[in-house]
């Protein structure tokens, strides 16, 4: 018995390490990218980006919920990656940002009422709603529909390999963590971006 709960604890602490050991590549690796894409400052912020966004999609993945404090620091940094940029003035900047964040936070938060009122249950937590204040912040009006979509698209496929492998019926009431896939996708709009205005 005592050998059993052995082998199952080195089983345990193997798996750990491994997980943790990913975690760290693929955070390096977001941060080499996007000094890749924009060395400087510019680089710097995006790599604060993708970090929070690793951290949030982490966290929605793992409890089915996005930490406030997350997406206030990735918003705020939003803000701050604003006031940097070199075209327009500082002002302008800011406010523009903040204001595509609200208007893509308020759409948000009107899908999630009416799918609320339509089907009687939540489909949109909160928690995707200020992820969207988050996106909105970051990104360009053109870029903010190719994130949402790269989400959905991912979030579908996975549902459905998901259910494949597991051999599962599908279900339309099934839920899936939105935050898991839009905040990736939000780093990597981004990131595209970045790689356009260099190159």
């Amino acid at each position: 018995m005592d050998i059993a709960l052995a082998g199952r604890g080195r089983a345990s602490w193997r798996g750990l390490i491994i997980k943790y050991a990913a975690f760290a590549v693929l955070a390096c690796s977001i941060a080499i990218a996007s000094l890749i894409a924009a060395p400087g400052k510019s680089g710097l912020f995006g790599g604060a980006l993708g970090l929070l966004m690793l951290a949030i999609a982490a966290a929605d993945a793992r409890a089915f919920m996005i930490p406030d404090k997350l997406t206030v620091a990735a918003f705020l940094l939003a803000l701050t990656n604003a006031a940097n940029e070199s075209l327009g003035s500082m002002p302008e900047n800011i406010v523009v940002a903040a204001l595509r964040g609200l208007v893509l936070a308020l759409a948000f938060f009107a899908l999630r009422e009416i799918y609320v009122r339509l089907r009687h249950r939540h489909g949109i937590g909160l928690g995707d709603v200020k992820l969207a204040a988050v996106a909105g912040a970051w990104l360009d009006w053109s870029l903010i529909p190719v994130a949402i979509e790269i989400a959905a698209l991912a979030a579908l496929i996975f549902y459905l390999a998901s259910q494949l492998v597991l051999r599962r019926p599908l279900c339309a009431a099934a839920k899936l963590p939105f935050g898991l896939f839009f905040a990736p996708a939000i780093w990597f709009c981004w990131l595209l971006n970045a790689m356009f205005l260099e190159f």
